[in-house]
């Protein structure tokens, strides 16, 4: 099989915020910014941090029930319309644009965010040439993730078997969509929000890899796309 024919029946599907945009600490900042202005004295970041890679109204409910605090929804509203705006212009991850360019697979983008707010940031970074119209978002499934609702979309969408597809996901509740949805996921740890200790929990969420700089995406998916042409009957 050429390598021209493997790629085009094969694709990587990248997450947004944290693999193409390094938005999650910029994310987090706001989040908590947002909620310690709103319960003072109250220390917010320890819970806040488990829970990115989550729908942001997600994390504020999770962050509120853990801390016995509440919410209103024009609260939550204005929380996520704040980090939104924060996030959005939030610099490429470092490598992207060149480990995209060096991939030739297919590429789609599946997001946990909306999609007017994927297209803005795609758009604005200039990524948006690598993924066209084949972008898979929160607002448009039944489930946002952890569920694998989007992936399974993406696949659809692009006319492939889950099998078929390899992802690249920063968080565990990522990961965990990717991986029920019967993808190959690769977790990346380079992002300004990362940690040493996300390994362990990417790994048992069912990332195959785990990597910290883009400069090794285009060999990592190399290996895979061999891989899973070997495997295809």
């Amino acid at each position: 099989m050429t390598a021209g024919t493997s790629a085009a029946q094969f694709a990587l599907i990248c997450d947004c915020d944290g693999v193409l945009i390094d938005s999650e600490a910029v994310a987090a900042g706001m989040l908590v910014h947002e909620l310690e202005a709103r319960w003072p004295g109250v220390e917010v970041e320890p819970v806040v941090m488990p829970l990115l890679g989550l729908r942001i109204e997600k994390v504020l409910e999770g962050t509120a029930a853990q801390l016995g605090k509440t919410l209103a929804a024009e609260d939550i509203d204005a929380i996520r319309r704040a980090v939104e705006a924060a996030a959005i212009q939030a610099p490429t991850v470092e490598g992207i644009e060149t480990a995209l360019a060096q991939v030739p697979l297919i590429k789609a983008c599946a997001s946990n965010s909306f999609r007017p707010y994927v297209e803005t940031v795609l758009t604005r970074t200039g990524l948006v040439r690598f993924f066209g119209d084949r972008l898979f978002c929160a607002d448009a499934v039944p489930n946002p993730k952890p569920a694998p609702d989007v992936y399974l979309a993406a696949a659809k969408g692009l006319g492939l078997a889950p099998s078929a597809c390899l992802v690249v996901e920063d968080s565990v509740t990522g990961v965990t969509a990717a991986a029920a949805a019967g993808m190959t996921v690769l977790g990346f740890i380079g992002g300004g929000h990362a940690s040493d200790a996300q390994i362990d929990k990417l790994h048992a969420a069912g990332a195959r890899h785990v990597f910290d700089d883009m400069q090794q995406l285009p060999e990592l998916a190399a290996q895979w796309t061999l891989s899973a042409t070997a495997a295809a009957p």
